[in-house]
């Protein structure tokens, strides 16, 4: 399958009965397979007006208690701000994918990870986050899929599923469930609105649910705040998710994510294979990032070099130089605009260093 049509796959094996979007190159093989299979298995698909209208239909349906999702590309994603601020706000569950095309402005539909700062920093208004991951093949865009929907109902939470126009278009064995061909939801109720008292779905007898964002009584916002902070410093201890590869003895350490992860690591088994003492290090949630890992580092007694690679002009650097709190020298190699750094300019980095 496609990484965009597996992401379709995986969110209806993981329950998601409710997708609404708007068409934006390269993620429209997802929101068309949504449109041929979610109605056939009694879900409901809606390609809406506009990405806004997207984004608030998907806040209407979590308040109902179903698993909602959108998808879109960077253009689109900025459309999307507001609405997952609100969605943030309210403590609303909803799984958002970004497949993301060169920028800014218009960019074109070639892939790009220049949509990092926004995923990971809120993007909308407000002291937010969303939880971010980054799948590096066809089949982790699958297979997290389920993830994604499991960590938005634990924590109330938007999550962004972040992937590029190559990780979409890409085709990839897959495996997964019989059911993939003719995907089904889970059984009802399993994780519909009788595991969510707090959902709208009529009082029938009980206190009634208000869900919202608005908050005009004095001090009643900063109460949300602290309440999202410390949600927040929750997710950092327990979500933070990564790979490493060669990484014990490295005496220089890559840093990559998602499709450009991949181009890296076959550079450093290429310098591996030459004797050179290469490692890496992928990161799977962008927000929380994997700091622990990274912060390890600095307990070595010969503290590599650390080189971080992006499809973008660095944006994941600035984290990665949070997390080694000044301690390791951090450079950088990035492309943007649809251009992806190659085994060999690694390589001659890495050299080059």
């Amino acid at each position: 399958m496609s990484g965009n049509e597996a992401i379709a796959a995986g969110a209806m094996q993981a329950g998601c009965t409710f997708y609404a979007g708007y068409p934006i190159t390269p993620q429209n093989e997802l929101i068309a397979y949504m449109a041929v299979h979610l109605p056939d298995a009694g879900g409901v698909f809606i390609q809406a007006e506009s990405e806004l209208a997207a984004i608030n239909m998907v806040f209407g349906a979590s308040a109902a208690g179903v698993r909602a999702m959108t998808s879109s590309s960077s253009p689109g994603m900025s459309l999307k701000q507001e609405g997952i601020s609100y969605i943030a706000g309210a403590e609303l569950p909803a799984v958002i994918v970004n497949i993301m095309r060169g920028g800014p402005g218009l960019g074109n539909i070639a892939p790009a990870q220049s949509d990092y700062f926004q995923a990971t920093r809120g993007g909308g208004h407000g002291d937010y986050h969303s939880i971010v991951l980054a799948p590096s093949s066809v089949q982790e865009s699958y297979d997290f899929m389920a993830l994604a929907f499991d960590l938005a109902d634990q924590y109330r939470i938007p999550v962004i599923v972040l992937g590029d126009g190559m990780l979409g278009q890409m085709m990839e064995p897959l495996r997964c469930s019989a059911e993939t061909r003719n995907p089904k939801p889970l059984p009802a109720g399993r994780q519909g609105a009788t595991r969510k008292p707090w959902t709208l779905t009529g009082c029938k007898g009980r206190k009634s649910n208000v869900i919202r964002s608005f908050c005009l009584a004095e001090g009643e916002l900063e109460s949300l705040n602290l309440k999202l902070q410390e949600k927040y410093c929750q997710i950092r201890k327990k979500e933070q998710r990564y790979e490493t590869t060669c990484l014990d003895d490295a005496e220089m350490v890559l840093v990559a994510y998602g499709s450009m992860s991949r181009i890296t690591k076959a550079a450093v088994n290429r310098l591996r294979a030459e004797g050179k003492k290469i490692g890496l290090i992928r990161p799977v949630t962008l927000w929380p990032f994997p700091e622990q890992v990274l912060t390890k580092l600095i307990t070595r007694k010969k503290l590599p070099r650390i080189l971080v690679v992006e499809m973008s002009h660095g944006q994941m650097i600035e984290d990665v130089k949070l997390a080694v709190k000044g301690k390791m020298p951090v450079d950088f190699l990035g492309r943007a605009g649809g251009g992806i750094p190659s085994e060999e300019e690694i390589i001659k980095k890495v050299i080059a260093l």
